[in-house]
């Protein structure tokens, strides 16, 4: 089984083209064509990037942002530091009540982006790994309404099922739009979507 699914990935287009670009995984494709279509990072944003492991999402955000932004990473697992001096990273779960004031901190006031690839360890159990990223995002969503400035958005990822719509829900009385995204680099097995909530107008 675990020989069968490193064949799939050493066969998979983005897996091979994050190895001959450099980035630490194929998921930077994902962003790379939400921010075309949406252009979300903007040189000197101060950007968040929750469940940050490999750190593909810290490569572009880096890159966007430049010199005069900040990223700031965070995982429940120690990350390999990246080169770029506008990156820090902290280990710490997403979940933990203490992240807003640790992130409003580190990043000396409110952000402009909340990024979030977060996800479970996936069991296999359908209802059970849907009900995990869900709880993910609703921590990448709180933390989101503690950190932003009015105006700023949430990338979140999200997988379909039965809590997704009242999440939606959630997003739309904070946030003035919520697109519904399924980008080119998913694989077309997974189950995943991304939610892009604009211009937040309401931290209540």
């Amino acid at each position: 089984m675990v020989r069968n699914w490193r064949l799939e990935r050493r066969r998979d287009h983005y897996y091979k083209l994050a190895k001959q670009e450099g980035y630490r995984s194929r998921a930077v494709y994902k962003l790379l064509e939400i921010q075309k279509r949406y252009q979300i990072l903007k040189p000197g944003f101060k950007v968040v990037d929750l469940g940050c492991a490999p750190g593909g999402w810290l490569q572009v955000a880096s890159s966007l942002v430049g010199s005069k932004g900040k990223v700031l990473g965070v995982d429940v697992k120690p990350v390999e530091p990246l080169e770029a001096s506008n990156v820090s990273l902290i280990t710490l779960d997403v979940r933990n009540p203490e992240l807003p004031k640790t992130v409003l901190e580190k990043m000396g006031g409110r952000v402009d982006v909340v990024l979030s690839d977060a996800s479970p360890n996936i069991s296999g159990v359908w209802e059970v790994d849907h009900a995990r990223q869900m709880e993910l995002a609703e921590a990448a969503f709180q933390t989101a309404l503690k950190t932003l400035k009015l105006g700023g958005s949430l990338l979140v990822k999200v997988f379909e099922g039965e809590f997704l719509q009242a999440f939606i829900r959630k997003l739309k009385r904070r946030f003035e739009t919520v697109k519904i995204i399924k980008p080119k680099a998913s694989r077309a097995r997974s189950a995943e979507i991304y939610l892009l909530a604009l211009n937040l107008r309401s931290r209540r």
